[in-house]
């Protein structure tokens, strides 16, 4: 085979680490976001937090006359942007348009990021830190449940069983192995009857919260009536009803339990209100869960008849290039302090601008969102609209990875609540006028129609279909019983209930 040199023109697409860099942060959640920047601000010498109101440069570069002319231009722009929204949203959203009349949408942002003061970080002398965070942490039910077995008397072999029965509960307040799956892994080692792990079993079941190191529903309901005073009304009823006729009453087989019971609707109904009352999961809520607290990034408000659209002012510090870092450069040293002084300014440089496309990006599409699902704000889900992610691409000019990627872990705060931005895209359902409807106002409309059914006779898929139907909206029965489960809403016969 012969060698030869061939040459040969193409083009082809390349990611710069500073799209790279970009791309990574529009990814990021708020959380993310700001352990980003902390990490950034740590690094890197050359970025600063800005305590001041106005919002330095960070192209800014005091003894350069061309780095000069570069920041003297953002500093115009970031002026410009503290008076009126950029340009691709004073075209498309600014009142005097078209579109605006038709939908009136304001953008807001007052700088390239948003302002926030520096997170002052735990253990500071000078700060309180957070205090809610500091008190957060809680026992867990396994905890508590050692604590009461430190209180009470009991041999060195029964605290062996108690700690293995404790073991063997999980955080529901159930027990996962019965009595004589533990008989058996204590019985090669200690001389242990049977009969001394139940009774130690029953004395952990008097324990707090009630019904805990119960083997089944029926037991746990049973501990918990046991614990009641005497005389509370209908407490013999409610245990008759639970220990025999728990089946019948999961079935909603109420004619069963009327006849067998020999007790009337009225009564029955008091019944079931006691037995309602009792906690199926008592581990669960004895020790309470760790909230979650969502920081939205976008604030959709109304004002003047207007929506408002601003990003949160304070998801992330507002950062600038440190003056004196920047003095110390000199451009014809080559000398490995300058070297890594000049590294460091331009990797700021290109942080600020990758958090400025970050922002921009996320004004883009929550702006493009809310022109879209108006609907939604002003009425509530049933008025939610089909969107897709093409859709919202198209409008903005960007790819739909893009858009997938901006609204990933976003969250919006609006008067109806915080959403997150994926909530808002949804497919659609052809109604028999020809249009389309969200698959998100379907589940809305299922809701409404569960919450208003005779519980007597609750709706069926099909029922609930037909009356769809008359609303114009084509759905199958199997797409009713999917939305169904996703909204948590068991079947028919499981929903039947006395009233």
């Amino acid at each position: 085979m012969k060698q030869s040199l061939q040459l040969k023109l193409g083009q082809q697409l390349t990611m710069t680490p500073q799209l790279q860099q970009a791309i990574r942060l529009l990814q990021l959640s708020t959380l993310d976001l700001q352990q980003e920047i902390q990490q950034a601000l740590d690094s890197n010498p050359l970025l600063e937090v800005s305590e001041d109101d106005t919002y330095p440069s960070g192209d800014e570069l005091p003894g350069d006359a061309n780095d000069n002319s570069d920041g003297s231009r953002s500093k115009d722009e970031s002026a410009a942007s503290a008076e009126e929204p950029p340009d691709w949203s004073s075209q498309e959203l600014d009142g005097s348009s078209t579109l605006s009349d038709e939908l009136p949408v304001d953008v807001q942002w007052d700088d390239l990021l948003p302002s926030a003061s520096a997170p002052s970080p735990q253990g500071d002398d000078g700060g309180d830190g957070d205090f809610s965070a500091q008190n957060s942490a809680s026992e867990s039910l396994r905890e508590q449940l050692l604590w009461q077995l430190g209180l009470t008397r009991l041999s060195d072999t029964d605290r062996l069983i108690a700690l293995s029965i404790i073991d063997a509960t999980d955080a529901n307040g159930r027990l996962l192995t019965t009595p004589e799956e533990i008989h058996e892994s204590l019985s090669d080692d200690l001389d242990i009857d049977l009969d001394e792990v139940v009774a130690v079993l029953h004395r952990l079941q008097q324990f707090e919260p009630s019904g805990v190191c119960a083997r089944d529903l029926q037991e746990c309901l049973l501990i918990q009536l046991n614990h009641l005073p005497p005389d509370t009304p209908w407490l013999e009823q409610a245990k008759l009803v639970v220990g025999r006729y728990l089946n019948q009453l999961a079935s909603s087989d109420f004619a069963q339990i009327l006849r067998r019971t020999r007790l009337d609707e009225d009564q029955l109904k008091q019944v079931l209100t006691l037995i309602q009352s009792l906690d199926p999961n008592p581990g669960h809520t004895a020790v309470p869960e760790e909230i979650e607290y969502v920081v939205p990034d976008v604030f959709v408000t109304k004002k003047n008849g207007r929506w408002l659209v601003e990003l949160n002012p304070d998801i992330a510090p507002k950062l600038r290039i440190n003056a004196g870092y920047a003095n110390l450069i000199k451009r014809a040293d080559n000398s490995a302090d300058n070297t890594y002084l000049r590294d460091n300014l331009q990797e700021a440089r290109w942080f600020l601008k990758s958090l400025h496309s970050r922002n921009e990006t996320l004004m883009k599409v929550a702006s493009r969102i809310v022109e879209h699902q108006r609907n939604f704000l002003e009425y509530g889900t049933e008025a939610m609209k089909p969107l897709v992610l093409h859709e919202i691409a198209e409008a903005v000019e960007m790819h739909e990875s893009t858009i997938s990627r901006a609204t990933t872990n976003k969250y919006m705060h609006t008067p109806r609540g915080v959403f997150e931005l994926k909530y808002f895209f949804s497919s659609h359902v052809a109604t028999t006028a020809g249009g389309e409807c969200s698959s998100t106002a379907i589940r809305a409309l299922i809701k409404k129609l569960v919450a208003a059914e005779n519980p007597r006779k609750p709706l069926s898929d099909n029922k609930i279909a037909q009356l769809l139907k008359e609303q114009g909206i084509e759905i199958a029965r199997r797409t009713i019983a999917k939305y169904r489960d996703a909204l948590f809403i068991p079947p028919s016969n499981e929903r039947k209930r006395l009233v």
